[in-house]
């Protein structure tokens, strides 16, 4: 559980964000969107909001928080040029939906976002909060639970992608099993991306839609040297330093090993150095020698997804790549393929993205469940999908119908992806055994230690961390 902090601290962000929601949420928060467009007047499937004789008794000030690049008055990229619409946008049709609703916005950057969202619900300075950390929260008994208003409501939950729900799922102090504190809003996933030019240039088949961890490295071993047609040095991979832990994560699941059991700390076992674990930092291990000398310093692949590209394969992927093969007009030249999953429970990879949930200290909980719904409509997801597409992945299905997702071949990976991410997502994640887990496995990776003596390490630092939050 997060610890509380002191009270000048919190005295500090309480003001803080007392002054942004008087300015209504304007931020100066710089946009990472593609486009600028605005969705049609439809507002999507009819779960989306409730009819007008539903909502007329619906009126007040609704605060809504949202974290990331996000912005409230349409903007200029100066340098690209490229514009970008506010969030003003699903503001004003929210309040066209519910005349008797003010929305403001309360929009805040990444930065130390857990301590400022923990200050904001103790002190009700919002009704709806966009929670990547929702179990932290959910924990502390700061969160609304969901399933009597989706029950009185019926409102579908098979609206929205495969996991999608239950990734957000989490428990509150007097919970026994995971219950819904959140709906997703904005979705992320990690997929494997490789060039093809560089395939047809060394005559290797392109990868299977869900390749193994050893059909990867056997191609790229075959890539890796001097390109028979540019004869330029090649690399058959790349990965980030930072989610190499997850990588090994991600193919211990393959072999059909887990990250460990229980949700809330005190149930929690790891199950960071099983055979599996080492046997997969191993294969990431000899996954190193087919990449650029500086692949642990972020170095090497910095021309991937563009023309002057020398890697073959890209292991962990963010959805943003489809934006910038569009910025670089490579879109016919890269492909992607699907992460790896545990063989019997068919998912595998970091659960991501951000839901949105209601304070339970929050005086507009209806009007706040209405945002929740409003959230899944094709208003709502289309405008997020058009103007921060870097932010966004859609996360409902109605999304796989929309002409701007099937121009893009690679999104039906993206959004098969959506899909099968572990869920509920990896508690670990939420504490310090990620990180313990992450150095560890840097560590292995730069030749200090072995792979066993790497996670011998890890689980023992990681489960003495967990004992101490008993």
């Amino acid at each position: 559980m997060m610890k509380k902090k002191n009270s000048t601290l919190a005295l500090t962000f309480l003001l803080l964000f007392s002054t942004l929601l008087s300015a209504c949420g304007g931020g100066n928060l710089s946009s990472s969107a593609a486009t600028a467009t605005q969705p049609s007047a439809k507002t999507g499937d009819s779960t989306a909001a409730a009819s007008p004789a539903e909502t007329a008794g619906l009126t007040g000030t609704l605060n809504v928080q949202m974290i990331g690049g996000f912005t409230e008055e349409d903007k200029t990229d100066p340098k690209t040029g490229l514009k970008t619409t506010g969030v003003r946008v699903l503001k004003e049709e929210f309040e066209k939906l519910y005349p008797g609703a003010e929305v403001n916005f309360v929009l805040m950057g990444w930065d130390s976002y857990n301590e400022k969202t923990q200050t904001m619900l103790q002190s009700n300075a919002a009704d709806v909060y966009q929670l990547p950390g929702i179990a932290t929260f959910a924990e502390q008994g700061l969160l609304e639970p969901l399933q009597s208003y989706i029950d009185r409501d019926k409102f579908d939950l098979d609206q929205y992608f495969g996991g999608q729900v239950e990734g957000w799922k989490a428990m509150g102090p007097e919970d026994t099993d995971l219950q819904i504190y959140g709906l997703p809003f904005i979705g992320d996933t990690r997929v494997i991306v490789y060039d093809k030019k560089i395939f047809d240039d060394w005559g290797v088949p392109y990868l299977s839609k869900e390749p193994t961890i050893e059909e990867i490295l056997e191609k790229a071993e075959k890539m890796t040297g001097k390109n028979p047609k540019t004869g330029e040095q090649n690399y058959g991979l790349t990965f980030n330093k930072s989610d190499a832990a997850d990588t090994v994560m991600n193919i211990n699941e393959s072999k059909g090993g887990k990250w460990g059991t229980g949700f809330l700390w005190k149930d929690m076992e790891l199950e960071f150095n099983t055979p599996t674990m080492v046997e997969a930092l191993d294969l990431l291990k000899k996954a190193k020698e087919y990449a650029p000398e500086g692949v642990l310093a972020g170095q090497g692949a910095e021309n991937f997804l563009t023309e002057k590209n020398n890697v073959a394969i890209n292991l962990r992927a963010a959805p943003g790549f489809i934006t910038d093969i569009k910025a670089n007009g490579t879109e016919d030249r890269y492909d992607a393929a699907l992460l790896f999953v545990n063989p019997e429970e068919k998912m595998g990879g970091m659960f991501a993205g951000s839901p949105f949930s209601i304070g339970k200290s929050s005086t507009q909980k209806e009007l706040a469940w209405e945002w929740l719904k409003f959230s899944s409509s094709d208003f709502f997801q289309q405008f997020m999908w058009d103007n921060y597409r870097n932010e966004s992945t859609p996360v409902v299905k109605a999304s796989t119908e929309w002409a701007s997702v099937k121009e893009i071949p690679q999104m039906s990976v993206v959004l098969d992806a959506m899909g099968r991410l572990w869920a509920p997502r990896y508690p670990y994640r939420s504490g310090q055994p990620r990180y313990i887990l992450s150095e560890n496995v840097e560590k292995a990776l730069l030749e200090s230690t072995s792979s066993q003596e790497a996670l011998d390490k890890a689980q023992k630092d990681a489960a003495e961390w967990i004992v101490s939050q008993k």
